[in-house]
């Protein structure tokens, strides 16, 4: 979430739709000295790639609800945002946790889906949605990233 606050954050703030990618560095490196030059430009790519950023004539814009976003007074990213985490390893723990089971066991149980029930022909995320459905754990803050990686597939 922190990520969405942060790439939330200059559109809220200057109550635009769209940015230049330099007016997006400005705002995360110079105005509000977050981050360096560097970062906001890693942040600005990786926020494209995972489908959090649009970019359509050099102009950035949120591809999700900004107003669903509230930043908190005195709101500052910590480094955590530039860290990757993959969301169907982050799955496959919760999974393993809730069920009390190692988690060589859930990937076991993960391949066996997408074998026996599809014929090979399901990707790994979405057998992961479907064993957390199965064992009722919570996946909806990860709905995004897992269909962000579904399509590098």
């Amino acid at each position: 979430m922190t990520v969405k606050i942060t790439i939330a954050a200059p559109f809220k703030h200057t109550r635009k739709t769209g940015m230049r990618k330099n007016e997006l560095v400005y705002y995360y490196a110079l105005d509000r000295k977050w981050m360096s030059t560097e970062q906001a430009n890693l942040l600005l790519s990786r926020a494209e790639e995972d489908g959090l950023l649009g970019q359509q004539n050099g102009v950035f814009s949120p591809r999700f609800d900004i107003n669903e976003i509230i930043i908190p007074i005195g709101f500052k990213p910590t480094s955590s945002i530039f860290e990757r985490n993959d969301p169907s390893q982050e799955l496959i723990g919760r999974i393993a946790k809730a069920q009390g089971m190692q988690e060589t066991a859930v990937v076991s149980e993960m391949n066996r889906i997408i074998k026996e029930q599809f014929d090979g022909n399901l990707l790994p995320p979405a057998a992961l949605v479907l064993l957390a459905k199965k064992y009722n754990v919570p996946f909806k803050d990860q709905r995004d990233a897992l269909a962000g990686s579904v399509k590098k597939s």
